[in-house]
């Protein structure tokens, strides 16, 4: 059973386990937000003592104004302006304890709001693709936003509640202090309320447990439609998403529909019960008026009073109420914020800058998505600065992930990878994107103008931006758009073609001026002629000819292959051969027989894909894909 499923059930000992977590969540923001808590507090206090004065206020005027009034047939102006003066002294102060009250819970449960997201993006970017892999994107949308909002629900009602506890203390302290037996008799009506507080927990909190259960899987199906709305409109399969989407949405509105019958039910009576009780101290409190037992005034106070108990009944069923949901968000958060598997990073910094490119030493690789299927299996070659490496094979030969393993999304089972002799491992955070870089197969953009796609907030110059373009065969394209380099690609570049957006992809890459450029067919989209400038220029020099890079290409054209100066053959995760490509076509039949079916348009043999590691988030393209997982705080 998932943890959300366990707290829908509704047995007792659950229950109070729930009402004991939600209480340990909020202290979790107590000890986070200690000040603005105190605020909140402070101010739901000062409410809740002038509420609670109201009533003394009320039974004073009573028996000092209102009957020496009725009586003499004539009021004290004096003591009119004295009652006004002290409502309205009440009422002002009182204000500004809602104010306090109001404004210190918005920030705190805002601000727990905000670092709990920061806290779950954080910890996306730094868990390995493997993690990902496992997770779909709508329950990583869902952990992100409404887990979040659910996990601190309570604190919006959490300092009424402290406060409305202190007023009803003091408002059966001036009960008591006005009559004893009507305070008694008035409270009698509080097992009334308490037992129609626990039944509504009983009935609705399974019910809103699972309403934020099906958020989730909403969010997921709906993501998923979204991201995929060209194969659902091409396949024709608009009305079968839409009628998946309908079952979890209806589902969803079932819930909340019967979580809201509930409610309907329980709000009416909650707000009678004190009403019934208010009309039992009347009459028991007419009757010791007339027996001489005790004053109007008293009654007027007792029964004023009793209204203003039930309040605090109510709010803390408010906050109560919110528990389940709090516990099942704040448990999918802390299941993401204590998930394993970060990457470990050294202290070296990157090797130095040079005019010559990387070296790359790639010894004994092997790599294992799952443990019965070997991806890779003593993969190893060496790639000399400035030189070209083409890594050719059939589907599923393991291609995609050497690319992963070269830019260090994923570390190897065995061996190791080098650049200029230092172990990717023992790299510093961030130092190896000082070095390489990787251009996925599938580019994605952000909705932003052409210049901030290829800075992505690095602070370069218009003249970079050009001269990466300009590398990248993206200069004329983007000089002839509306407003150049300020002007908007639309969500994912969608007012672009592939292959245009491709080359600004590659610029990204370009303007960093890796030492490393790994290109996973990050040129499939363009035509042959336009690709073979584009490798061109980076054999000459990727920015204005300042760094001679070093490419690793995974490659399936014979035009790209052959400008390779090594070609590194894949067969089943392993390397079957190495050459030129004229070498391995005269002495490879099975080398020959996959580039000329490349070639010709047909499929090669392949064997089932297994999972790519670049594309391990549902929806989120290849390695550019953790820019926008990112989001604002890459940008």
């Amino acid at each position: 059973m998932s943890e959300a499923g366990a707290v829908s059930s509704a047995s007792p000992r659950q229950r109070a386990a729930t009402t004991s977590e939600g209480f340990g969540v909020l202290w979790v923001a107590i000890k986070r937000e200690p000040w603005i808590f105190t605020l909140s507090t402070i101010g739901s206090l000062l409410f809740g003592a002038l509420t609670v004065a109201d009533a003394w206020v009320l039974g004073w005027a009573t028996d000092h104004v209102l009957l020496p009034g009725f009586r003499d047939g004539h009021v004290d102006e004096r003591l009119l302006i004295a009652v006004l003066a002290l409502f309205l002294g009440v009422a002002l102060l009182r204000a500004v304890g809602i104010v306090a009250r109001r404004l210190g819970a918005g920030i705190m449960q805002y601000r727990m709001q905000a670092h709990s997201r920061r806290a779950v993006t954080r910890q996306y970017l730094s868990l390995p693709m493997e993690w990902h892999q496992r997770h779909p994107t709508g329950e990583l949308l869902s952990n992100a936003n409404s887990d979040v909002e659910a996990a601190w629900g309570p604190i919006a009602p959490l300092p009424m509640a402290v406060g409305t506890v202190a007023m009803m203390a003091i408002a059966i302290g001036q009960m008591f202090l006005a009559d004893v037996v009507l305070a008694v008799v008035g409270l009698l009506i509080f097992p009334a309320v308490i037992i129609a507080n626990l039944a509504y927990q009983q009935l609705a909190s399974p019910l809103m447990t699972r309403a934020q259960e099906l958020r989730a899987e909403v969010s997921e199906i709906a993501h998923e439609s979204f991201d995929g709305a060209m194969v659902v409109k091409t396949l024709g399969r608009e009305s079968e998403e839409a009628a998946r989407f309908a079952a979890k949405a209806h589902e969803l509105r079932d819930v909340n529909t019967r979580a809201g019958w509930i409610r309907a039910a329980f709000d009416p009576t909650l707000a009678a019960l004190p009403n019934i009780g208010v009309l039992i101290v009347l009459a028991v409190g007419v009757s010791r008026v007339l027996g001489g037992s005790t004053q109007a005034g008293d009654v007027v106070t007792v029964a004023y009073l009793l209204t203003i108990v039930s309040f605090p009944i109510r709010s803390i069923g408010w906050l109560l109420g919110e528990f389940p949901r709090s516990v099942v968000g704040y448990r999918r958060i802390r299941r993401v914020l204590r998930a394993k598997g970060e990457m470990p990073y050294g202290a070296t910094p990157a090797p130095p800058a040079t005019s010559l490119g990387a070296r790359l030493e790639v010894e004994h690789l092997a790599y294992s998505y799952l443990p019965d299927q070997r991806l890779l299996d003593d993969v190893g070659f060496t790639v000399e600065p400035g030189r070209t490496v083409a890594i050719v094979g059939a589907t599923a030969s393991g291609k995609s992930t050497l690319t992963a393993l070269l830019t260090r999304l994923v570390d190897p089972d065995e061996g190791r990878i080098r650049i200029d002799g230092v172990d990717l491992r023992d790299l510093a955070r961030g130092q190896l994107a000082e070095v390489a870089a990787v251009v996925p197969q599938t580019a994605f953009l952000f909705d932003d103008d052409v210049r901030g796609n290829v800075t992505l907030g690095a602070d370069l110059s218009d003249a970079q931006v050009w001269a990466a373009l300009r590398a990248a065969q993206a200069e004329g394209f983007v000089a002839a758009l509306p407003r150049g380099l300020d002007t908007r690609l639309g969500e994912r570049g969608t007012s672009l073609s592939g292959g245009q957006r491709q080359r600004i992809s590659l610029a990204r890459a370009l303007v960093r001026r890796p030492r490393l450029l790994v290109l996973d067919d990050a040129t499939s989209t363009v035509d042959p002629e336009v690709e073979a400038r584009i490798l061109a220029a980076l054999r000459e020099g990727a920015v204005g000819g300042e760094t001679d890079a070093t490419l690793v290409v995974v490659a399936y054209r014979k035009a790209t292959i052959a400008l390779a100066d090594e070609v590194v053959h894949l067969e089943d995760g392993r390397i079957v051969d190495r050459g030129t490509h004229a070498e391995l076509l005269a002495r490879s039949p099975s080398y020959a027989r996959l580039v000329n079916a490349y070639e010709h348009g047909d499929h090669p043999p392949h064997e089932p894909e297994p999972v790519d590691l670049v594309e391990g988030i549902d929806g989120v393209d290849g390695i550019d894909g953790i820019d926008e997982l990112a989001g604002e705080g890459l940008r």
